[in-house]
């Protein structure tokens, strides 16, 4: 007895156009006849099983696109499984036909779905299907109709043009490329008003909580991985982006991935170990490249990835030794005001990921941009820089900080900045006294050797660690945690206490009285004095000077003795500080000592939220300048007993309690855009641009430059 697939499916919703006449042949020539009972059945022997089955409309089509895949796609049967078992909540599907990775042997890579002869019904569940096996590809068919679909990730499936043979990729067929200029399009943080934050916080709950790696290395490696990606293509526009998924399977995608991030580690030496690999599974790291893909990290500044950076160091670490990063619109407030110039050397002594030196470079960069009558690019940050730009971030910007995550996140963005060179050193401020045991480690020196080496051109004192000749100095040193180590501690005056022991008997012609005035000497003139002196007070009794060493001092404090070292006569500084120092009576030393060595050029009270949700310390900005009577040296800056200052309080309070930021909204109701169409955050600390050439307000930065010219401020030409 002999029969036709036509016959067999003749009253089927299944057709046999699709596929060749020998495939055809060949099942039909294999098919035999077994008693069913009252009747007879067709049966032939699976191609995959090995075993006879009954051969109904349905199973044609399996066995007919099992020659498919084996004849032409050149897939062995050994990749294959029949009737795959798939987990639906407590039921167990079955697909028709799975194809496993070549690498991953267990791994779904194909689905095939013949059960379901209509493409509604037969889409939707092999969509399911793929859903729940994580395969990147399905194919439905009826033997009429074909269709090939790429998941690209779980809310969206695309129609491609076939599916890869067994000695291709999914990418090798797929036509997308990506450059520079279709990422800048697609940028998802302005289509869909995102920020770089939400997608890790969104990774973070998805994904990486339970893939076993340490989150802020694993996005840290694909930040900067991206980084370098997207820096080549702005410098190359037909370049194709590499930091997609063009159709890879998971295990190709990681390959690509690793060998991506070996340039980048190459081309942006001493951040990662040599060797470094990317740690998360094929699976996690594809759905992390899904989230970023579409993400544009370069603009005309660095805002979208500090902004993620600041998140992951301070989840990280920075919390828990008391130093929480300064917000980015603090920083340009800061920047703004003590306008540093190209000419100008300027350092971080507690720098975090480098908020204050990147913002400078920009500043300064922008300087330059105007005097050469450039226009503003939208991607200046991608552009390859010319010699000015390049000297400045390479000889003049300097940062330091004592946790090493930090410092490489503050390097990767300097590196970016001066095309491969940066002077971010891993260093405790504080314990300058140890620096030399650090720069004779030899691993250390391999990474910030050629750093080290313009510092050091920057001493006072040749051999000597404490003081140096910067012209501007920023930072937001640690708030919490006070130092204990008497070593540490007996290099800094402010790690005194300075009391006025009262003398019983005294000659009144001892040539050592002095008269102390109405309110006695102050810290640093007690602490200077000769043992020998003598202070008539002005209720006429006598007293001697008792020094003592603290046990125990506020990080802070010693930062601004420390910051203080840093600076050359005539050299500016701007350091955050909590309220509680300006006005404490036990703090009164510390202003005496500021008053003593800077004039006080201005003091902004920010507002209690502004380092939430991390903490809510309320904190204020000091601006000061050295004093400095030698043009010189420097910034004129005559020592005079009685001068104007800049004082402020920030009003708008930038963050809701929760720590959330609050945007900007237009009279509708709409939110305002940047240049870049991203998000702008209220504030009154400086006007910022906005699209359209419009600006909002005038804010504290500006009415400190205009004092700051009124009094002849040097800075402020």
């Amino acid at each position: 007895m002999a029969t036709t697939l036509a016959a067999l499916l003749k009253d089927s919703a299944y057709k046999l156009t699709q596929f060749k006449p020998a495939q055809i042949a060949v099942l039909e020539a294999a098919i035999s006849f077994k008693d069913s009972g009252k009747s007879t059945a067709p049966y032939v022997t699976c191609l995959v099983r090995g075993t006879p089955i009954k051969l109904t409309p349905e199973e044609a089509m399996r066995q007919l696109y099992v020659l498919t895949l084996r004849d032409d796609l050149g897939y062995p049967v050994s990749r294959m499984q029949l009737e795959y078992g798939v987990t639906m909540g407590r039921d167990v599907k079955r697909a028709d036909i799975c194809i496993f990775d070549k690498q991953n042997t267990t791994a779904p890579y194909i689905l095939i779905e013949v059960k379901k002869p209509k493409l509604k019904d037969g889409k939707e569940q092999l969509k399911s299907y793929c859903h729940a096996t994580g395969a990147p590809m399905g194919v439905w068919t009826n033997g009429d109709q074909i269709s090939y679909y790429h998941r690209k990730d779980p809310n969206y499936f695309e129609d491609i043009p076939a599916i890869p043979s067994a000695h291709e990729k999914l990418s090798d067929i797929l036509r997308e490329r990506w450059t520079i200029d279709d990422l800048v399009k697609l940028d998802k943080l302005v289509n869909e008003k995102k920020s770089l934050k939400g997608l890790i916080l969104e990774m973070e709950d998805e994904v990486l909580a339970n893939a076993g790696v340490d989150v802020f290395e694993e996005l840290f490696k694909l930040i900067f991985t991206k980084l370098y990606d997207e820096l080549e293509g702005g410098r190359d526009k037909k370049r194709h982006l590499a930091f997609k998924n063009y159709g890879e399977t998971d295990t190709d995608l990681k390959d690509k991935m690793q060998a991506l991030f070996d340039k980048a580690r190459a081309k942006w030496e001493g951040v990662f170990a040599e060797g470094a690999k990317i740690e998360l599974t094929s699976s996690h790291l594809a759905v992390c490249v899904s989230s970023l893909e579409k993400v544009k990290l370069f603009n005309s500044n660095l805002e979208v990835v500090d902004e993620a950076f600041e998140y992951l160091i301070n989840k990280s670490s920075k919390g828990e030794k008391g130093q929480y990063f300064t917000p980015r619109y603090v920083i340009d407030m800061c920047v703004k005001m003590l306008n540093p110039q190209e000419s100008e050397t300027l350092i971080d002594t507690a720098a975090g990921s480098c908020g204050f030196p990147v913002h400078s470079i920009f500043h300064v960069w922008d300087q330059i941009r105007v005097e050469q009558g450039l226009p503003k690019s939208h991607m200046f940050t991608t552009e390859k820089k010319g010699p000015r730009y390049e000297d400045y971030v390479q000889k003049k910007v300097f940062a330091i900080d004592f946790d090493e995550k930090a410092v490489r996140v503050g390097r990767t963005l300097n590196l970016i900045a001066g095309d491969g060179q940066t002077n971010v050193l891993h260093l405790n401020t504080l314990d300058y006294e140890r620096w030399d045991e650090k720069i004779e480690d030899e691993s250390w020196s391999d990474v910030y050797g050629e750093g080290w080496k313009k510092l050091r051109k920057l001493r006072t004192v040749k051999n000597e660690n404490r003081d140096f000749q910067f012209d501007v100095l920023m930072a937001n040193p640690p708030f919490a945690g006070d130092i204990k180590e008497t070593r540490i501690l007996s290099k800094y005056e402010l790690a005194r206490t300075v009391s006025l022991e009262k003398i019983a008997k005294v000659d009144p012609g001892d040539k050592n009285i002095v008269a102390a005035g109405a309110s006695g000497p102050t810290f640093p003139e007690a602490l200077n004095t000769s043992v020998e002196t003598i202070y008539q007070m002005a209720d006429g009794t006598y007293r001697k000077v008792k020094v003592k060493n603290q046990s125990n001092v506020g990080r802070d404090i010693l930062f601004i003795e420390r910051n203080l070292s840093f600076l050359k006569p005539g050299g500016r500084m701007a350091v955050v500080l909590p309220q509680g120092r300006f006005n404490n009576s036990s703090d009164k030393a510390l202003r005496e000592y500021l008053a003593a060595h800077c004039r006080i050029l201005a003091v902004v009270g920010l507002h209690g939220n502004v380092f939430k949700p991390h903490t809510g310390t309320k904190t204020s900005v000091l601006f000061v300048q050295k004093w400095n009577a030698d043009d010189r040296a420097g910034q004129m800056c005559p020592r005079v007993d009685d001068y104007p200052i800049f004082f402020a309080t920030m009003r708008e309070p930038s963050k809701d309690n929760s720590g959330d930021k609050i945007y900007r909204s237009a009279a509708d109701g709409s939110p305002l855009l940047d240049e870049h169409d991203h998000l702008v955050v209220q504030h009154d600390l400086f006007s910022q641009e906005l699209k359209d050439g419009l600006r909002t307000p005038e804010g504290i930065a500006e009415a400190f430059a205009e004092f700051a010219r009124k009094e002849g401020f040097g800075f402020f030409p």
